[in-house]
């Protein structure tokens, strides 16, 4: 798949730990710790556009002058409830961004996503969101996500997610064209009922332990 939204991270280290997120045997710490590694190495790549402010530090040897960006120009947004177990992660990194959140859950009948929550911080226009969700499936959850940070006046949103399916990219792509997508993976297909395969479970499930 071609899709100039769409950017597949990948590194060797990304690779083998995923390996160990697929597999069944993995065990809710193990695979919410492989998540947490994972994210913080994605974290790196898509943050590599950041601009910082020039400041001046003083060494033990002498004054110098350094970049620093703004912290609190960066939201964090985890789709409840799978993107909880990325937000803690990308915190580690950023401790001073801000958190917003919201909640969606699939109807299994029309798989179209239902918000129940939402709540972000204010002043939207000059920050940098960064939106979490470990799977990007078919979709319709991170449009419609996209679309409310967008009525809340994000024009910086970038989407970040562990597994993604063709079918979920292309829609997003589609809808949204100016938000980046990174993936440590882009997997084969949705099965009948809106699954990636080969995929990795639910994801919310695995991190929560609730399978």
């Amino acid at each position: 798949m071609s899709d100039s939204t769409l950017e597949v991270i990948r590194h060797p280290l990304i690779e083998h730990k995923l390996s160990f997120m697929r597999d069944k045997r993995t065990s809710p710490a193990e695979f919410k710790e492989l998540l947490d590694q994972i994210t913080l190495l994605m974290t790196c790549h898509v943050t590599r556009g950041l601009e910082g402010d020039e400041v001046s530090v003083e060494t033990p040897l002498e004054i110098t002058r350094a970049r620093r960006i703004r912290e609190d120009r960066i939201v964090i947004v985890p789709v409840l409830r799978a993107g909880l177990g990325m937000a803690d992660a990308v915190r580690k990194l950023i401790p001073g961004a801000r958190v917003g959140h919201l909640g969606f859950y699939r109807n299994e009948e029309t798989l179209e996503p239902v918000r129940y929550y939402g709540k972000l911080p204010p002043q939207s226009g000059r920050a940098t969101f960064l939106v979490v969700d470990p799977m990007l499936g078919t979709g319709g959850t991170a449009d419609a996500a996209v679309a409310e940070l967008k009525s809340h006046g994000a024009t910086d949103i970038r989407m970040m997610c562990v597994v993604a399916s063709p079918e979920g990219a292309a829609h997003l792509s589609a809808r949204h064209p100016d938000v980046p997508v990174y993936t440590a993976a882009l997997d084969r297909q949705l099965n009948a009922v809106g699954y990636i395969v080969p995929g990795l479970g639910d994801a919310g499930d695995r991190v929560f332990g609730t399978s």
